[in-house]
């Protein structure tokens, strides 16, 4: 008897080029490490307090959608980590709103960090981190979750945005 195709045994997975915690923390220690060697000016117009509030309030709502995703995932006895397979395919909760919550939760994380910091070189490697993060991680995800789910997760695909 033959199974839909979120019912099939699935051993695969996304083959993203390395796990995103991995990439957002080697990045961050990148910058900060950047900082103290090759320091660049921070150049906003504003005071400490002010940018550790919005920084502060960046990490917040970072670790809340990071612990949604997680959440939602979890409720699906589907594992989190991208070198596991997937079980369910999520499209409700903070899913039903963005198709990435972790990883947008991962860089409202980390830019929060650069600017409650004041550092310049954490926010420039943003633009690289970014890159990395779209076409080594989400772009397999989504080439995986395609070839998992079919006709399922290109229907959510169209309905949800991949980040806002």
């Amino acid at each position: 008897m033959r199974h839909p195709p979120a019912q099939q045994p699935d051993h695969g997975t996304a083959g993203v080029i390395a796990r995103p915690p991995i990439l957002f923390l080697g990045t961050l220690v990148l910058g900060l490490v950047a900082d103290r060697l090759l320091p660049l000016a921070f150049v906003v117009p504003t005071s400490g307090p002010i940018l550790t509030l919005v920084g502060g309030g960046l990490v917040l709502a970072g670790i809340a959608l990071v612990a949604a995703g997680i959440r939602n995932f979890s409720r699906a006895a589907t594992p989190v980590p991208t070198n596991e397979p997937t079980r369910a395919l999520v499209t409700s909760g903070i899913h039903g709103w963005t198709r990435n919550p972790i990883y947008l939760g991962m860089f409202l994380f980390y830019g929060g960090i650069g600017i409650a910091a004041q550092s310049t070189w954490v926010l420039v490697l943003v633009l690289p981190l970014a890159f990395v993060i779209r076409y080594g991680v989400v772009a397999r995800e989504e080439a995986y979750l395609e070839r998992r789910f079919g006709d399922a997760y290109l229907d959510y695909r169209r309905r949800v945005r991949r980040w806002l």
